[in-house]
């Protein structure tokens, strides 16, 4: 019988599953990797944390399995998992160091930050798209790790959870500012996932697979090239001011007009070969993208 992933609804079952000592606050809590016993293969079927991890890893051995990807990035970095999502580990001789946040839903329930916190695109990134930090970026969040800690070891009074909030939403932003800046240094690499897309894109149209499977889906485009489909949206907003959504229409209009120009097919047809399952649906997306319908600018040409 295939075993099930563990489920964690509360911090206190994590750390006891960690051998570590009951959190200090029952909805925020930070673990040390250093300090945590536990038996991988007792997690090979995954877990599902039903709340809020935040991993600042400073060194890492062994692969984590996150949606279609591993993270095996040795050299320390960031990683972020949203409430429900499931989290593999795949090798019994991992092992970490550093610091995994974890808030717990209810933390953040009555503040600003309930909604905010569902804005931060990188909580929907695979493991393997995780936030890799030079060692300055390591220290910034290094020092707010620290803060959070502190104020968990402090007598709780009013304003404990005001001021853990602040340092949370200060290492998101710095976080979403870390990302921006990978998306920039990493400029090589993002052009080649550009080019796979382009490629894989005109495949898709010059095969007539459209005409077989419909149009192509955000889903499985990113699935195609390995990546989640909020990592690769923000990927092409950083590299064309456009998400995936957008960029596969524009590909498609292109397609549209080249069919369009040969005066070999009717509107109907050239819908039906992008994908389309009516006609209407792509005059309307058409027009959206050119101010014209496909039938003006058919007509234009001639």
């Amino acid at each position: 019988m295939k075993a099930s992933p563990k489920i964690f609804n509360s911090l206190s079952q994590l750390h006891q599953a960690m051998g570590q000592p009951k959190p200090l606050h029952p909805l925020i809590s930070i673990i040390n990797y250093g300090d945590a016993v536990f038996n991988a293969k007792d997690f090979e079927a995954g877990i599902i944390l039903n709340f809020y991890k935040i991993s600042f890893k400073t060194n890492f051995k062994g692969q984590i399995r996150y949606g279609q990807g591993f993270y095996d990035f040795e050299e320390g970095g960031m990683s972020f998992v949203a409430p429900g999502q499931l989290l593999r580990m795949q090798d019994e001789e991992a092992n970490y160091e550093g610091l995994s946040l974890h808030i717990h839903p209810d933390f953040i329930r009555q503040y600003a930050l309930n909604d905010q916190i569902k804005q931060y695109g990188f909580f929907s990134y695979a493991a393997s798209e995780a936030l890799y930090l030079s060692e300055k970026e390591k220290q910034t969040i290094w020092v707010i790790f620290q803060h959070i800690q502190a104020e968990l070891e402090e007598r709780i009074d009013h304003f404990s959870q005001d001021v853990m909030i602040s340092q949370i939403e200060l290492l998101l932003n710095y976080s979403n500012r870390f990302y921006n800046r990978q998306f920039i240094t990493r400029k090589i690499v993002n052009h080649d996932v550009l080019s796979k897309l382009e490629n894989y894109l005109e495949t898709y149209f010059n095969d007539e697979k459209a005409l077989a499977t419909g149009l192509p889906t955000v889903a499985a485009v990113a699935e195609e090239l390995n990546l989640s489909a909020r990592y690769l949206s923000d990927l092409l907003r950083n590299l064309t001011g456009q998400n995936t959504q957008q960029f596969i229409h524009d590909k498609l209009i292109d397609k549209a007009k080249a069919y369009l120009a040969k005066d070999t097919l009717t509107i109907a047809e050239v819908a039906y070969q992008l994908g389309f399952e009516h006609p209407q649906s792509f005059t309307k997306l058409f027009k959206h993208k050119t101010s014209i319908t496909p039938l003006q600018y058919k007509s234009s040409l001639q």
